[in-house]
């Protein structure tokens, strides 16, 4: 598993910062459309203090609730949070959707 990626953004310039969203956003939607878990909750950005408001739309769009509702629900991040990592430590589904697609 993969505990920290360079992405070669400098994420204090706004365009970077918003490009990293619109692709955790298509990661996401994806994920969400094949019926796996969202990737995007494991993503940590050094110096925030956790998902932000963006992540929280998104499962919004996604149909998992109304965004400020989510945010202030610690077990809601908590549970995609397991059930991301649940999912792709399980070999079968590690085997059949990372290696064949990518």
């Amino acid at each position: 598993m993969v505990q920290e990626a360079e992405l070669g953004l400098n994420l204090e310039i706004s365009h970077e910062k918003s490009r990293l969203n619109e692709m955790l956003a298509e990661i996401s939607t994806e994920e969400h459309a094949a019926g796996r878990p969202l990737l995007s909750a494991l993503v940590r950005v050094p110096g925030s203090k956790g998902q932000g408001d963006n992540f929280y739309k998104l499962c919004e769009r996604l149909g998992y609730g109304e965004w400020r509702s989510l945010k202030q629900d610690e077990d809601f991040l908590k549970g995609l949070i397991k059930d991301c990592r649940e999912f792709w430590v399980q070999e079968t589904n590690y085997a059949q959707h990372a290696l064949n697609e990518a």
